[in-house]
């Protein structure tokens, strides 16, 4: 077997939250067929205990603890300069030193990197193939951001959407391949970044399709005879709050007003405080971590992604729809799924729209069809098994 560099910006492991499914899956993919030397940071205290976990897939690893606190302050230092603060924030010379120590010492005949703040490890190494899966356009997100939030909020996203895009083309550009999450971020980077195309490509997500299985029945942990619907996702993470936000004060009143016994819950860990508020609001739950989602999916009327800032593929939607359950979306959430709208998932974009849609899945009863049009489009499209072929294409040129 070759030997492979592995680097991830957060312990690839558990797989409960956007990047952490699709490191892990990857991870796993990967030491199926190479010596995997992992170098990774843990910014929660909970996820040691999984580094025996993780360790099994892997030859040698360099897990650093991270202070988010003392790496913002760090990365608020790269003000003065012209570098993006995400490289700063995860700028560590203990796991350059190991990094370095692996390239000389062992013969690494490809080195992957999640995400683009870990490139800066392999930047200057050009005697192995290097592969960047930059999953989203990160800097697109801090555009985003930008236009949303007061100055001088506003400038610190703004400058660091500049910096992060002229380091993400940078990167693409003196790397082997850089990868998206789905085909439409590909394209849009392609455009951004035309002297990259030929270099640039996607393998979309997958879900765990006899994990996140309608067969298997679950406790219903909702009241009896509640109509539910249900957002699920990390939920100290800005996207997620502005949209659960939005959602329990603009559009859920409209909708409980129609059929009084809907909830909505608000299931996902470390909610953060103005999460916590919606839970005042009638008929809004707000559970914190849970041990396992799958009962709240199950027994849901439908699930809701109302997100206004998103980049690549939503897990929160695969999983839903592997679920068997009707989604109703916004554009953003839709954004890199591909779905037939209308008969696999329902989509809407302002608040007349979202309450429409809900409560057409509430009274028609046509949640079945969607539901079991929605499994059959994720067994279709979006199995891992399927999509991690399109990364064995990519090692195989080596």
């Amino acid at each position: 077997m070759q030997n492979l560099l592995y680097l991830t910006h957060r312990i690839p492991y558990p797989p409960n939250k956007g990047d952490k499914i699709r490191s892990f899956h990857l991870l796993r993919h990967l030491s199926q067929r190479y010596r995997v030397f992992l170098g990774t940071f843990i910014d929660d205290e909970q996820d040691w205990q999984y580094v025996d976990k993780v360790k099994t897939y892997c030859e040698d690893t360099c897990i650093v603890g991270i202070d988010p606190l003392v790496a913002r302050i760090r990365s608020m230092f790269a003000l003065l300069g012209n570098d993006p603060l995400t490289l700063a924030y995860y700028r560590q010379a203990k796991l350059q030193q190991w990094v370095t120590q692996i390239l000389e010492r062992q013969t690494v005949s490809v080195s992957v990197v999640f995400s683009a703040a870990m490139a800066q490890y392999v930047d200057q190494n050009q005697h192995s193939r290097r592969i960047i899966d930059f999953v989203d356009i990160d800097s697109d997100k801090w555009r985003q951001y930008a236009v949303s939030k007061p100055w001088p909020l506003s400038w610190i996203y703004r400058r660091e959407a500049n910096c992060l895009f002229a380091y993400e083309r940078r990167i693409a550009s003196e790397f082997d391949n850089a990868t998206f999450v789905s085909e439409k971020e590909a394209a849009l980077f392609r455009q951004l970044a035309p002297e990259c195309a030929q270099k640039t490509t996607f393998f979309n997500n997958g879900v765990d399709t006899d994990f996140f299985s309608p067969s298997q029945d679950y406790p219903n942990p909702y009241p009896a005879e509640a109509n539910v619907l249900v957002f699920t996702g990390a939920m100290d993470y800005w996207a997620n709050i502005d949209a659960v936000d939005w959602f329990a004060r603009h559009v859920f009143p409209s909708i409980r007003a129609h059929k009084p016994d809907t909830w909505f819950y608000i299931v996902g860990a470390k909610p953060s405080k103005a999460v916590q508020l919606l839970a005042n609001l009638p008929g809004v739950c707000v559970t914190g971590m849970v041990a396992d989602i799958r009962p709240y999916l199950q027994h849901a009327a439908a699930a809701v992604a109302p997100l206004r800032i998103a980049r690549g593929i939503q897990n929160k939607v695969l999983e839903a729809m592997a679920m068997q359950k009707p989604v109703i979306v916004s554009s953003q959430a839709l954004e890199g799924i591909n779905a037939i709208c209308g008969k696999e998932l329902l989509v809407a974009d302002n608040e007349t729209e979202f309450a429409d849609q809900v409560l057409s899945v509430l009274k028609n009863g046509n949640a079945a069809v969607l539901g079991v049009a929605a499994r059959n489009r994720i067994m279709a499209d979006y199995t891992w098994q399927n999509n991690l072929m399109r990364v064995d294409a990519l090692l195989e040129a080596i």
